[in-house]
């Protein structure tokens, strides 16, 4: 049982709590309520961002004593919004939002995962029919462990789960946002995860 701070309470947000919290792990979810994020994250051994890409750079940075020496799971994408909603361009280009938190955090331990796939394949990968793949970017290889354990909870074969190395291939994983609104007008809004064909 791990004591786990959820940043944001959308459906990305929710959908981990529950999950997390069916895995047996102690699970707090911080609101916009003032100082609901610096409560839930000073006591909290992983914190999961799942706020609002746009506007999660100010809103952590602000948390930094809270945050430190703690691993920081990103599972946000940072993007400016075409008119129907959907990502229509990255808020970061050259770089990534996994990136810019590592930076103006430097005492936490960045590790962005789960970021490229519908928000119901990340506690229930088994919902695809082939088999999904999940990255990892982060400095610290112990923290990456860390979150590698937390997916197993969530489903997620070790098989399935690639470390690509540092906090820079981050700014790939994030870039892969821009085919979603292409895949959903497509084929509508069904589970789906991007993955790499061997």
């Amino acid at each position: 049982m791990t004591k786990i701070a959820i940043l944001g309470n959308g459906r990305v947000g929710s959908n981990l709590a529950t999950a997390l919290t069916e895995a047996g792990h102690e699970v707090t979810v911080a609101d916009r309520t003032p100082g609901a994020a610096a409560e839930a994250a000073r006591t909290a051994r992983i914190v999961v961002n799942a706020t609002p890409g746009d506007g999660s750079l100010d809103r952590l940075a602000a948390l930094r004593e809270e945050l430190r020496d703690t691993v920081l799971v990103d599972v946000s994408n940072a993007t400016l919004d075409g008119p129907d909603g959907l990502p229509a361009d990255l808020l970061y280009p050259g770089s990534s939002l996994a990136e810019q938190l590592q930076e103006a955090l430097p005492e936490t331990h960045v590790v962005k995962t789960l970021n490229t796939m519908l928000f119901p394949v990340m506690t229930a990968p088994d919902l695809l029919t082939q088999a999904p793949e999940v990255f990892l970017s982060g400095e610290d290889p112990q923290a990456k462990q860390v979150v590698g354990d937390l997916l197993a909870d969530l489903g997620w074969r070790k098989e399935w789960i690639t470390d690509l190395g540092g906090i820079r291939t981050a700014r790939a994983t994030e870039a892969a946002i821009l085919f979603v609104p292409h895949v959903i007008r497509a084929g509508g809004f069904t589970p789906f995860a991007i993955s790499i064909a061997r």
